[in-house]
């Protein structure tokens, strides 16, 4: 297991550009199963889960030609199915929360479509319920090996167009059941859609692909079967949590920053909290520039003068992978915050390293925490901790980069799962930070 030693309180500056998404990664990576012919992608993120996903498409048979850093072509025209029965596959897709978006691909074009249970973070319970239901509606047939925690669905011939309102607006559920419809006879319609820009990237691609989808970027998804799909070239965004971890780094260790390319419209509500935090950050073009908060940043109230809560929503809500780094810049915001993290029950459970630290944090419930922000009073203490998770990783690294004297995090493959050479970038804008 690698380890960081950082050094803290050191203030950073210069440009930092974000990685490509790795949300939206992991699912556009796997329309490339609905073709024989050539798809291109551009600004693939280097980092553990999506390079995961890549070998994984590779055993399956999948021609892959890297091209240059961060862009690959893919050509399906040899795919081997009967691997997805191996022991290696078991083990393989397990380790990888993503690898349940094959499904819907490989059922639309090879009629079978098996995935084990899959990994990836330890935030909560995590339900596949969404992507079978939306399958079944499909006409597939469902099965699942309890002792070997593994599970399929099948059909002959081809998946039927169906009227679906997902009990969810799951995000990878969506993802996959559009996957699977677009080859589909007839026409589906989801309801309840998410909504996401990464899912509206995956539903552009496959229109460039030959796909029918209507209704992109809202909750009601008409998608026309078609009999075929053919190639396409697509570019991943920028990641938006990325972006909301830098503008987080930048206020609390009070440096001054430009986050480049960020793609402003497709940023949501992130800009909005922030700013709600009494962070100053500024539109120059299309980058986010953050200057150094000399003098600190107060959290607004809520018009009636009562605490902000900060909550996580289905988009266009606040995505809940930014809630922990929310909450670590609090912790020297001046005023106090309620996070409610409503969607993982397990999310907030990194805040006892934080306080161990020194940060004034109340742990009221699994959702649910109160900050109580030192206003640069009081700097966090150095420690040593581990990452239990890609977003509490970014997370406890932003409080180490504050914290007075030199920390140890430990198990950083977590942070590197979702974070491209992260500690590079870092030294790169005046950050003292060592992989171990």
């Amino acid at each position: 297991m690698g380890t960081f030693k950082i050094e803290g309180g050191i203030a950073l500056k210069g440009d930092i550009t974000p990685q490509g998404a790795k949300n939206e990664a992991l699912q556009v990576l796997c329309p490339v199963l609905l073709t024989s012919e050539k798809v291109r992608v551009t600004n693939i993120p280097d980092i553990i889960d999506v390079n995961k996903l890549i070998t994984l498409l590779g055993n399956l048979g999948v021609k892959i030609q890297k091209n240059g850093p961060g862009d690959y072509t893919f050509q399906a025209d040899e795919v081997n199915v009967n691997y997805l029965k191996t022991e290696a596959f078991k083990k393989e897709g397990g380790s990888l929360r993503g690898s349940i978006m094959i499904v819907g691909p490989l059922l639309a074009r090879f009629g079978c479509g098996y995935i084990p249970k899959p990994g990836g973070d330890k935030i909560g319970r995590r339900r596949l319920d969404t992507h079978f239901e939306g399958f079944i509606n499909l006409g597939a047939k469902f099965r699942y090996e309890r002792e070997d925690h593994f599970y399929g669905v099948e059909i002959d011939g081809r998946l039927q167009g169906s009227y679906m309102l997902l009990d969810e607006a799951s995000v990878t559920g969506t993802a996959n059941i559009v996957m699977a419809a677009v080859l589909a006879e007839g026409t589906t319609t989801i309801y309840n859609a998410a909504c996401e820009p990464y899912l509206q990237q995956l539903c552009k691609m496959l229109n460039s692909m030959g796909a029918k989808i209507s209704g992109v970027g809202s909750n009601l998804l008409t998608i026309e079967g078609v009999e075929s799909l053919g190639g396409c070239e697509h570019r991943i965004l920028p990641d938006m949590v990325e972006i909301g971890s830098w503008i987080g780094l930048a206020a609390m260790t009070r440096s001054e920053i430009t986050i480049k390319n960020v793609s402003w419209d497709n940023l949501g509500q992130i800009p909005n909290v922030f700013r709600k935090l009494g962070i100053t950050l500024e539109r120059k073009g299309d980058d986010i520039y953050i200057p150094a908060h000399k003098d600190g940043y107060e959290i607004k109230t809520d018009i009636d003068g009562s605490i902000l809560t900060v909550s996580d929503a289905p988009w266009p809500g606040f995505t809940p992978d930014l809630l922990s780094i929310v909450l670590v810049v609090c912790t020297q915001a001046k005023g106090d915050v309620l996070i409610h993290q409503k969607m993982f029950e397990s999310r907030l459970f990194f805040v006892d390293k934080l306080i161990d630290m020194g940060a004034k944090i109340m742990l009221c419930d699994p959702h649910r925490a109160v900050v109580m922000g030192h206003n640069f009073q009081s700097q966090l203490k150095a420690t040593t901790m581990s990452s239990p998770d890609i977003r509490a990783g970014i997370s406890l690294l932003i409080a180490a980069l504050t914290a007075k004297g030199t920390s140890t995090i430990q198990n950083i493959e977590q942070i590197d799962r979702g974070y491209e050479r992260i500690d590079e970038r870092l030294r790169a804008i005046g950050a003292n930070i060592v992989r171990v």
